[in-house]
């Protein structure tokens, strides 16, 4: 009986490490990085976009970068569905940028998760997850996931630098998966809206796990 009590009490224990283990939620911390101005082929109908042009009469833009297979990005697609519907016409904009797999992947990804902002891409395959400027920046600032999806950095327009390639030295960014009522907190600072009103409204869906394309989906529960 007491081997039996033993037993289940490491089980318990292996599957709580295992759950935190796969967690990738990241607050939203300051650091500095020299990010620089793109244009980059839209995901759904190949037009340049140009990320100072899509800043233009925007508070707070949000720049999302993604690999459509990842299980950390489907978890996080709702809440930011959820935010930009919400807060686009207080002057949040969001733009994603997809990496690490075909455009059609990605086109499909964005159909199924009913995603509306704009998305972009940078990288079409995985062989250049070293080389990719995704990978310069998250690691720049501190970042050490071996695939950093999803990967954040917040642009206020009027902060930014005004001419050159370089829009900003300095800034705020999330290595990991948003932590939504912080994030809606932030959101809701920027764009000059009351606090107190910004509310939490998504459900964890038990299919998370650190991004790896080589393993398959588990059935984790974020803590």
């Amino acid at each position: 009986m007491e081997m039996k009590y033993f037993s289940a009490i490491l089980l318990i224990l292996f599957a709580s490490n295992l759950v935190l283990a796969q967690n990738e939620q990241a607050s939203i911390v300051e650091k500095e990085i020299k990010y620089k101005d793109w244009t980059y082929k839209s995901v759904r109908t190949g037009e340049d976009q140009n990320l100072r042009d899509y800043i233009i009469g925007k508070k707070l833009v949000m720049v999302v970068y993604f690999a459509p297979w990842c299980h950390n990005w489907r978890h996080d697609a709702p809440i930011l569905r959820k935010l930009y519907d919400k807060y686009q016409s207080d002057g949040l904009g969001i733009i994603a940028v997809g990496l690490y797999d075909p455009v059609e992947a990605m086109q499909a990804n964005l159909d199924a998760l009913n995603i509306a902002f704009p998305v972009v891409y940078e990288s079409a395959d995985r062989e250049s997850r070293q080389t990719s400027l995704h990978y310069k920046y998250r690691r720049s600032t501190g970042d050490e996931r071996k695939w950093g999806s999803p990967w954040y950095i917040f642009l206020t327009p009027a902060q930014l630098e005004k001419k050159g390639d370089t829009l900003t030295k300095k800034t705020f960014v999330i290595n990991g998966e948003i932590i939504e009522a912080e994030g809606e907190r932030f959101i809701r600072t920027r764009l000059g809206l009351p606090a107190s009103e910004a509310k939490v409204g998504i459900k964890k869906n038990g299919e998370l796990e650190v991004c790896d394309p080589d393993k398959p989906a588990a059935e984790l529960i974020k803590p």
